[in-house]
């Protein structure tokens, strides 16, 4: 080519990309990872580049920054990403309806979730889900919050519910609701009628999450704070585990009063008097706010409307909305 020819013009033949193109740009935006995007479309991470790299020449723009080893589209690439789904939407419909089949909506959902919101408000989220969505599926995972965060950054969640937010690009955050932590007991370790300093729970068995785990590190300062320690520390990852445990007389713990409800109310387990109290937990829902906008903005309204319904009927000061 001398230094007077041109490429051929694209002007007058349109933009010729495929789909699988298309799709693999949104799922490699939502998985924000080459080999994560390669295995959920069961190819190869150079197929996922010779895809990316053949809409960046179709488009005439780079769509991802490159270089300094984060994930991070560029503006023509956020601008693309909405349209690109909005194309995929429109096939996929339209596909259904030549198929005769229900037009469908985002295939599944990924939640992950602390176990105290599965064991409250979490179980009127899904139904709601279900009865907007006929043919939504709901994955559902049930884990501590620094796994959940790390999840979501790796793209393997779409919404979660945890104790902490995900600071990071392309995620959005807001407290769903704040829950009342309450010392508790089985009536057989406990005397209900003491009440109790932060020495006195110092010197009893205290059953804790793990000790790198945002509840843990809430416990700790509490009696840090009275400059004593507590020594006869237990440590567990399973709300249930815990539950299980002071109720069976093992030790004492700090829980989500809403929780534990039926056991505080029949008695098997009793709110412990103190002079100090527990500080409030914020329950933190975290979201990518990248892929199927419309559709996970929606489940993050109806996760504020299921949490402040659950607050709404809980026992007046064991959750509330701020």
């Amino acid at each position: 080519m001398s230094g007077d020819e041109r490429p051929p013009s694209r002007a007058g033949r349109g933009l010729q990309v495929r789909s699988v193109d298309l799709r693999t740009f949104v799922v490699l935006s939502r998985t924000r990872h080459f080999r994560r995007a390669a295995e959920e479309l069961a190819t190869s991470q150079p197929a996922i580049s010779a895809r990316i790299a053949a809409l960046e020449d179709e488009l005439g723009c780079r769509l991802i920054e490159r270089g300094d080893g984060a994930f991070r589209l560029t503006e023509a690439g956020e601008q693309a990403l909405v349209t690109f789904e909005t194309v995929l939407a429109e096939l996929d419909r339209l596909g259904a309806r030549l198929r005769q089949e229900p037009e469908p909506v985002a295939a599944t959902l990924r939640i992950g979730a602390i176990d105290t919101v599965a064991a409250t408000w979490l179980p009127g989220l899904i139904e709601t889900l279900h009865a907007r969505y006929p043919h939504l599926r709901v994955e559902l995972t049930v884990d501590g919050t620094k796994a959940l965060a790390l999840g979501l950054k790796k793209g393997f969640f779409d919404i979660i519910f945890a104790i902490q937010p995900v600071v990071d690009e392309g995620f959005r955050n807001f407290t769903a609701c704040v829950l009342q932590i309450v010392w508790v007991g089985s009536p057989r370790l406990i005397n209900p009628d003491r009440t109790y300093t932060p020495q006195d729970l110092a010197a009893m068995p205290i059953i804790s999450f793990p000790k790198d785990s945002p509840p843990f590190q809430m416990v700790a300062p509490y009696f840090h704070d009275e400059q004593v320690l507590a020594s006869k520390l237990t440590s567990c990852n399973s709300l249930y585990a815990i539950v299980s445990l002071i109720l069976d007389g093992f030790g004492v713990a700090a829980l989500p009063s809403v929780a534990i409800r039926r056991e505080l109310a029949n008695g098997r387990l009793v709110s412990m008097k103190v002079t100090k109290h527990f500080p409030s937990m914020p329950v933190v829902a975290s979201y990518q706010a990248l892929t199927h906008q419309q559709f996970i903005r929606a489940v993050a309204d109806e996760s504020r409307r299921a949490a402040a319904l659950f607050c709404a009927a809980a026992k007046p000061g064991t959750a509330w909305v701020e």
